[in-house]
């Protein structure tokens, strides 16, 4: 799924480009649609629902077992074992079935994940960009990565080792207010924009530009 045109992708890339003229940082900023499937939750969720529903059986069977016999149209009867354990299979299917299909709907899905676990999968989706796009590949290791993940409203800033040891954490997270106040109003592009020339200005003041540096990376938004 696209977010941005092609102008707008020209917005972050100015902003790139820009930033990187007053510092010898070298920034890369990633724009995803989600960081994780999470089928996994949707997984638990399912069991949950279908160990749930054979409980409940287990503990109300006879609601259930009168509501099978007027469904069916029979006369009421003594349920036998094979015919119990068969209801209880049936209703834990039924309800995993159901659960499973409900989380297809993908609003509700990103909804019922719990924040922890989003933050936890988009850290590391950022830390596998920031290895494959950024980590060692300059010169002096003054590579930074800006991801964005749309669908869990998350953001991450990973930075080369030797930019970690002079900023701290909480410097990154003033960018990232700037940034996400813009994306909040849905101005995708300016945000992220906005982050890139906070970040700039940072690195600008650690790792100022030498007069032999080069263009290392990639200015361009990658869109995935």
């Amino acid at each position: 799924m696209a977010y941005l045109n092609e102008a707008q992708h020209k917005i972050v890339s100015d902003a790139v480009e820009a930033a990187e003229l007053t510092t010898s940082g070298e920034i890369v900023t990633v724009l995803a649609d989600r960081s994780d499937g999470y089928s996994d939750v949707t997984m638990v969720y399912a069991a949950a629902a279908a160990f749930t529903a054979m409980s409940l059986f287990a503990l109300f069977p006879a609601p259930f077992m009168d509501l099978w016999d007027q469904i069916i149209g029979g006369w009421m009867h003594e349920w036998t074992t094979g015919e119990i354990a068969s209801m209880t299979t049936a209703l834990g299917l039924i309800a995993f079935t159901i659960t499973w299909l409900v989380f297809l709907w993908e609003p509700l899905k990103f909804i019922a994940i719990p924040g922890p676990v989003k933050t936890r999968r988009v850290h590391s989706q950022a830390i596998k960009h920031f290895k494959v796009g950024a980590d060692g590949r300059t010169g002096g290791r003054t590579g930074i990565l800006i991801y964005l993940s749309m669908s869990e409203h998350r953001a991450e800033i990973v930075a080369d080792e030797p930019i970690a040891e002079k900023v701290s954490a909480d410097v990154w997270g003033e960018a990232m207010v700037d940034m996400l106040h813009h994306i909040k109003e849905g101005k995708i592009a300016e945000g992220m924009a906005v982050g890139v020339k906070d970040v700039g200005v940072v690195l600008s003041e650690h790792f100022p530009r030498a007069d032999d540096d080069e263009n290392e990376l990639p200015d361009r938004l990658i869109e995935v």
